[in-house]
């Protein structure tokens, strides 16, 4: 094999588009999908490639420190894409231990692991043509929160223009860039801040090739029914109702998963050492918003009046330091390595839509706990 990578959290939602896309580009790399398998990662989410040759998955905890290391010794591993994340604001306001451990201690670990293996070879494997890279996935979120500002007296959304020239609507005059102080506002943003802090760290102090990127909220296919597009397209699908915090005023900027894995792919092989990259959509959506959007659309897909169910939306007390605007500039993403998202949201929400309701029978498996049950029973002997 010409290249030998981890991905971390690869049967997850984003991870799981993540190996798909290298499985299926780069038949010519062995990809390792290293998954600990909690409650998030449903290896149904790749039934399509789990057969390819070079593919393997592993049941294993990235806080195995001494694990990772032997299978990165087994597999020559050259290259780590590091998903692996408690990711869910409201389950890190009860359990922030848990968040601490997996984001931040897993990430240590998989560092350390790397370093064992690839420093004393100079970072480089003789096997492959370029240095080792230690690619770590993180969040919007440690950046804090935005105002709502608007120029000249126009009221949110106008239309704006970034610094790469594109224009788009906003409900503010600032943007999330690179440059920007950390102020995480949660447990989950403050363990994926910690996190960040540490793979640069690891360059700063060892040498390690390290690269982070900082992307906004994700939709598409296989996202786990507790976030809020596929909970409020199962909710709205089967009439219960559709909880909104607060007004639904929190702004938030989506990009479509699969344009995340091309970013990754082109960040991965192209982006610079010990560099950060935000990755956005351009693309802000008050939840309220957002939430009629999805009942027009589901409603129309499932032959009802559009908008029929508008009443099932049910306003609720707002979550505990609830920021209030995210949004990306990912101008220098697309500046430095030319990417850019393909979809209008428009388009992205239909196919996301259409997806999760002629996929009945995966959402199925996920909200009734199934699918954990039959992976206890698979790995329980081994």
């Amino acid at each position: 094999m010409k290249r030998s990578i981890i991905i971390t959290g690869g049967a997850g939602f984003i991870g799981s588009h993540v190996v798909r896309l290298f499985v299926n580009k780069y038949p010519e790399y062995k990809i390792i999908n290293l998954d600990k398998l909690t409650y998030a990662g449903n290896l149904a989410n790749l039934r399509d490639i789990e057969d390819r040759p070079n593919y393997r998955f592993v049941k294993m905890d990235i806080c195995d420190f001494e694990g990772v290391l032997k299978l990165m010794q087994e597999e020559h591993v050259d290259g780590i894409i590091h998903l692996a994340a408690e990711s869910h604001v409201d389950r890190s306001i009860k359990d922030p231990f848990t968040f601490a451990q997996t984001n931040v201690m897993g990430t240590l670990s998989l560092l350390q692991a790397a370093k064992a293996y690839w420093e004393p070879m100079g970072w480089q494997m003789q096997h492959c043509a370029v240095p080792c890279r230690f690619y770590h996935i993180s969040t919007d979120e440690v950046y804090g929160a935005l105002e709502m500002t608007h120029p000249e007296g126009i009221e949110p959304p106008f239309t704006t223009k970034a610094s790469s020239g594109k224009h788009h609507l906003a409900y503010g005059e600032k943007f999330f860039t690179e440059d920007l102080k950390y102020q995480p506002h949660s447990p989950y943003s403050a363990a994926k801040a910690s996190s960040d802090h540490f793979v640069r760290a690891f360059h700063d102090t060892f040498g390690m090739p390290t690269i982070v990127t900082n992307c906004s909220n994700n939709y598409g296919p296989y996202q786990f029914p507790e976030k809020l597009i596929p909970l409020f397209i199962n909710n709205i699908r089967h009439r219960k109702p559709l909880p909104v915090y607060g007004k639904g005023e929190n702004v938030r900027d989506w990009l479509y998963v699969e344009d995340h894995a091309r970013a990754i792919d082109v960040i991965f092989h192209q982006g610079k050492i010990a560099e950060t990259y935000n990755i956005g959509g351009f693309n802000e959506w008050k939840n309220i918003d957002i939430i009629k959007v999805l009942i027009n659309t589901v409603d129309r897909l499932l032959g009802r009046p559009e908008g029929a169910d508008m009443d099932l939306i049910t306003y609720v007390t707002d979550r505990a330091g609830h920021d209030l605007r995210y949004a990306i500039d990912s101008s220098k993403l697309q500046r430095e390595l030319g990417w850019e998202p393909s979809l209008q949201f428009e388009e992205g929400i239909e196919k996301t839509v259409r997806w999760y309701l002629d996929n009945q029978a995966w959402m199925d498996n996920v909200t009734s706990g199934d699918y954990q049950k039959y992976y206890e029973d698979m790995y329980k002997n081994r």
